[in-house]
């Protein structure tokens, strides 16, 4: 039974609590897309998980009620035809959409609908859950059967009825709205979720059969090799370093059926993350996540590596849908090198980076040691680090300008012929974000005076405006300006080579960007 779209009885934001948990701040109306929540009601079987066993039933006939959200382009001309349903994961007793922060603006880019479920127990019940939360709205959830199952149990077959439901369902009363019915849909979870649906895959697919590809971020156990589903793993090299990713499931080889990826210096959670994230968890719950910018720092390092492993996991979406619908196996990767120590542990250059694995260019022609580990209370131990290198270490790594700018391009055009990054890369907000962050340290500093700070960033703004939307001459030709200016206006030498040295690296890649979408022979 599906309920909804449920209506909004105060404004986001307001102390009512009348709106979606977590509801988004991104401009989905400027994007032409929709968000909406609906409740899912019905009965739900009871399963035993063991290993890489198909589950057996233990009860059948468990009332439940849950919410989904819909994140969902509002025309169905823009709709790629794939839906990600995300498994919320629930970490810090409550839920939180992971891969929709790390990749809406990909989603959104390329015409897929995200939908979020929310299974467990902790989401929905703990003291920090949606009936907490909100009582007026979500009261009647319920996933323990009345109280009388009070494990997850229930959440695998929650689960594969909120696929059901978004695959059945069409109208406005269905959670797709006017879309047609999805072509495929792709499960994907983060930490704790993609432990969730790691055990789903293995015993429940078999006998639910509702899903086409499974995307498991940053963990997730051994799988079973019998079942014609594809699984992607993406891991950061703090997952590998943290045990987060098991040794044995390291181990399972490539194959027509998984691809393992692994990116190095990236954490387990990361500023992107953290960024997107913070402000909404300060808006529904009351603080800041750890690590937030401004927030006192608690790790022994500078925590949140700044590695956008989002990049990577963009691809990954784009070449399980290819996988699914085309039988294209997506590449293989190197994976991130190990030590002969015992226990085994990330190899890593003179500066500290780590060897091997996916690198991106942030990875390859450094301003900062990012890793994936750290240490501290909370989650520290997840959030990897990113030391800032010093202005010497820098001037040595890169004694011009445009020889940083040159490495940024080769790496990062090898990473999208190899398949590690999509073509769009050049449209991702983090480019002109880092250089954003790069001048505000510089400005807080006293490093850049606040005026030229200002005329610095309305370059920017005008730059990614025009980038963002694909519109690559005038976002060159703003960034140039932004170069010229520093150049001119900054006196501090290592601040006026670092703002200089980023600005040109993204014209240059800009620039190559255009070339890879015109068609050969131009």
């Amino acid at each position: 039974m599906l309920t909804g779209p449920i209506a909004n009885t105060s404004p986001v934001g307001s102390a009512q609590h009348g709106y979606p948990f977590l509801a988004t701040d991104v401009d989905l109306r400027s994007a032409g897309y929709v968000e909406q929540e609906f409740f899912v009601s019905g009965t739900a079987t009871r399963y035993a998980t063991r290993g890489t066993d198909t589950a057996t039933v233990v009860s059948t006939g468990n009332p439940y009620r849950t919410r989904l959200v819909v994140r969902r382009p509002a025309d169905a001309r823009a709709f790629n035809g794939v839906v990600i349903a995300e498994w919320y994961n629930v970490s810090n007793q409550w839920d939180q959409e992971v891969d929709w922060f790390q990749s809406h603006e990909h989603l959104i880019r390329e015409g897929y609908a995200w939908v979020g479920v929310s299974a467990q127990r902790a989401g929905v019940h703990s003291a920090t859950g949606l009936k907490a939360w909100s009582p007026a709205r979500y009261g009647t959830l319920d996933v323990t059967a009345g109280g009388t199952v009070n494990d997850d149990s229930l959440s695998y077959d929650i689960f594969s009825q909120a696929v059901k439901a978004v695959r059945g369902a069409t109208g406005k009363k269905g959670p797709l709205g006017e879309l047609p019915r999805p072509r495929y849909v792709i499960a994907t979870g983060h930490s704790q979720s993609a432990g969730r649906l790691a055990n789903y895959y293995n015993a429940v697919q078999p006998l639910a059969n509702v899903l086409d590809a499974v995307v498991l971020h940053g963990g997730g156990g051994v799988l079973r090799t019998d079942l014609p589903t594809p699984v992607f793993r993406v891991n950061s090299e703090g997952d590998v370093s943290g045990g987060i990713l098991p040794a044995a499931a390291r181990a399972q080889a490539d194959s027509a059926i998984l691809r393992s990826w692994e990116v190095a210096g990236a954490s387990h959670g990361d500023w992107k993350l953290i960024r997107d994230y913070g402000p909404l968890r300060k808006r529904d719950i009351g603080s800041y996540p750890g690590g937030y910018p401004g927030e006192p720092q608690t790790c022994a390092l500078p925590s949140l590596s700044r590695i956008p492993q989002h990049m990577v996991q963009n691809a990954a979406y784009d070449h399980t849908l290819a996988w699914i619908a085309y039988g294209v196996l997506p590449p293989a990767a190197p994976k991130i090198q190990m030590t002969d120590a015992v226990p085994p542990a990330i190899a890593r250059d003179s500066l500290g980076l780590a060897l091997g694995g996916i690198r991106l260019a942030q990875q390859e022609a450094p301003l900062r040691i990012n890793t994936g580990t750290n240490t501290g209370p909370g989650f520290c131990f997840l959030d990897g680090s990113s030391l800032p290198l010093t202005g010497a270490q820098l001037a040595q790594l890169y004694p011009a300008p445009r020889s940083y700018a040159d490495k940024v391009v080769a790496t990062t055009l090898a990473d999208v012929r190899a398949g590690y990054i999509s073509r769009s890369f050049a449209r991702d907000p983090a480019w002109y974000s880092d250089i954003r962050d790069l001048i505000g340290e510089y400005v807080a500093s006293g490093a850049v005076t606040e005026a030229v700070g200002a005329t610095l960033e309305d370059r920017l703004r005008h730059a990614e405006r025009a980038g963002l939307a694909g519109d690559e001459p005038p976002a060159i030709a703003h960034l140039r300006q932004l170069a010229e200016r520093a150049g001119k206006q900054i006196t501090d030498a290592a601040a006026r080579d670092g703002v200089v040295r980023v600005t040109l690296a993204l014209a240059d890649l800009l620039t190559e960007a255009r070339k890879l979408d015109q068609p050969k022979g131009h």
